[in-house]
């Protein structure tokens, strides 16, 4: 990523670039404009239907698709009658999205970026059935965090997972290997957890037990003892340093600087039905991840989905790392984090830039969840559609479409560096993997 890029996304929060990105001192970027002739209802035409039915997870990136409801931007955008319905598990999003509306299930979600492919080439479905999806927009960048039990404090694991390593051998030579949780296998954090691992030398496959916990159920497993560690998105690994169960070892932005992390994404047979629909829908949550990105607007947004209704959980346990101010629970504690999560960034973090979705593939095939032959880019072609997002992003002041569907090459903490005009090489840089 360039220098320039890298700056902006970071410093995205000060209430300077986001007035400098609205119209006006007195304006913020979430004062997007109402569709007009010349956006997303072109020639006045309007959504095919009013209705949608959108999954989420709680988990603060799941912010956009509750504050559009909350806030009325679906409403705004002509898509009066969308449901935004709370899913138990990243299993039940997916069960649910085969099921679509009309059988009682969903439309879209809130979703781990890997997902859609994973669904769309029958991967993880029921009898290996394929259901088609696309990815609309990307939904967030980085604060996801991969959290340790209060047992290993003293051995001061961080971004670097290399002082695990001896203890999780000696555990599994006794029989009693370490369990290590994520929340869908081939899902985002189920590869930054992977990556944190092979970096060390820890094998995710043989050196420990890797487990299936639901994100709102992973700070009560810990507390029982049922797992050493674990990957999962906000507001989990805050509440987990807040009850002094366990400590954050790094924040996800640590392994790779502005990551991308949660999409929004709908059935294809939904959106090719209701193209029009789809753009509104896309229209009204970059709007909101405008409102999430706005400094002004956090507690707000803490408020808000902290309530019974979304998450259930107080908003201290949010509001924080939210912000930007992380307490690690092990003696670190960092001011205005550069790890915080990013909604918007002018439309940068929004746009569901292809190379980022080929990195998640070529993790996937890494790790054995997709066939070492299988044609990456022809599965990008049909499942992301940044061409839709373009499309829409007309509707909304202050969103910029970049030049390209390439971010270019991206560098991680350990050196390896993934070239997206070669992603061949990148697998051939690494140690520890399982080709399919």
């Amino acid at each position: 990523m360039s220098k320039d890029l890298s700056t902006f996304l970071t410093s995205g929060l000060s209430r300077r670039t986001v007035l400098r990105a609205g119209a006006g001192a007195a304006a913020t970027l979430a004062a997007a404009r109402v569709l007009s002739p010349s956006g997303v209802f072109a020639q006045g035409a309007g959504p095919e239907t009013t209705k949608a039915t959108l999954g989420y997870i709680a988990l603060t990136d799941s912010s956009p698709l509750i504050i559009a409801k909350e806030k009325g931007f679906f409403a705004k955008h002509g898509m009066t009658d969308v449901q935004v319905v709370k899913q138990a598990s990243w299993g039940t999003t997916r069960d649910n999205l085969v099921l679509g509306s009309e059988g009682n299930g969903i439309d879209g979600a809130h979703i781990l970026s890997p997902m859609p492919y994973l669904i769309s080439a029958g991967k993880v479905t029921q009898q290996n059935i394929p259901l088609p999806m696309y990815i609309l927009a990307r939904l967030n960048y980085d604060a996801q965090a991969i959290s340790v039990g209060s047992a290993y404090k003293g051995l001061k694991p961080t971004v670097d997972a290399t002082p695990l390593k001896d203890e999780f051998l000696k555990k599994k030579a006794a029989g009693q290997q370490a369990r290590v949780a994520m929340t869908f296998p081939g899902g985002t954090h189920d590869l930054w957890l992977r990556y944190w691992l092979a970096a060390a030398g820890i094998d995710p496959d043989k050196d420990v037990e890797t487990i299936v916990v639901p994100p709102p159920q992973m700070v009560a497993n810990m507390k029982v003892g049922t797992m050493d560690a674990f990957c999962v998105g906000e507001p989990w690994p805050g509440q987990l340093v807040g009850q002094g169960i366990g400590f954050t070892a790094c924040n996800t932005s640590e392994l790779w600087e502005n990551h991308p992390e949660k999409s929004l994404a709908m059935r294809a047979s939904w959106v090719d039905k209701h193209p029009i629909a789809a753009k509104a829908i896309l229209a009204a949550v970059m709007e909101a991840q405008a409102f999430c990105d706005d400094p002004a607007n956090k507690e707000e947004v803490a408020k808000t989905v902290g309530t019974r209704a979304w998450f259930n959980v107080p908003v201290k346990d949010i509001v924080g790392r939210l912000s930007g101010v992380y307490d690690y629970g092990d003696g670190r504690v960092v001011e205005n984090s550069k790890g915080l999560m990013k909604f918007w960034g002018g439309g940068a973090v929004s746009y569901p830039f292809q190379s980022h979705d080929l990195w998640f593939l070529t993790e996937d095939v890494r790790w054995g969840k997709l066939d070492a032959g299988a044609d990456l880019k022809a599965m990008i072609a049909k499942v992301n559609r940044e061409d839709l997002w373009r499309e829409a992003a007309k509707a909304v002041d202050g969103a910029t479409a970049p030049a390209s569907t390439s971010r270019g090459v991206e560098t991680f903490f350990d050196g390896k560096t993934f070239d997206p005009e070669n992603p061949q090489a990148y697998l051939d840089s690494l140690a520890i993997k399982r080709l399919a």
